[in-house]
């Protein structure tokens, strides 16, 4: 089944160059390793290289790379370790002030006094709750 047809939602609302780089992917994933989990997981790794999560959709980087220590890992050691990752939250690419903003506008209580990793999760935290408002109101 072509990838366009079983988009996430929250790439549904993101811009087409996300749709397109998850959709390229996906397909030549299943062509290589079959439907199913490892078919996502690979279409995910490659958007985060482009794209961060923010709030219910996705939106570039600023710059290309990885986002978190996991999606820094290639090849085996990605497959057999599981690091932290944080839900496309660019943690790896974005300054404790640069996330301190974003957690500020998303509301994220408590921030000024979290670290860098701990606001990669809470911002992670917030774009799934917005991501679920999202879904209802679909």
């Amino acid at each position: 089944m072509p990838a366009r047809d079983e988009l996430p939602s929250t790439l549904r609302r993101s811009p087409k160059k996300a749709q397109d780089t998850w959709s390229e992917t996906h397909d030549s994933a299943v062509e290589q390793y079959g439907e199913g989990e490892r078919a996502h997981r690979t279409a995910f790794a490659a958007l985060k290289h482009s794209f961060e999560k923010v709030g219910d959709h996705w939106e570039p980087k600023a710059q290309k790379g990885p986002s978190d220590p996991q999606a820094a890992k290639g090849g085996r050691e990605a497959r057999r370790s599981r690091g932290r990752t944080y839900g496309g939250v660019d943690v790896e690419g974005r300054t404790k002030d640069q996330l301190m903003d974003q957690a500020r506008r998303l509301g994220v209580r408590g921030r000024s006094s979290m670290t860098k990793d701990e606001l990669g999760v809470a911002i992670a935290k917030a774009n799934d709750r917005a991501t679920a408002r999202s879904r209802k109101t679909s």
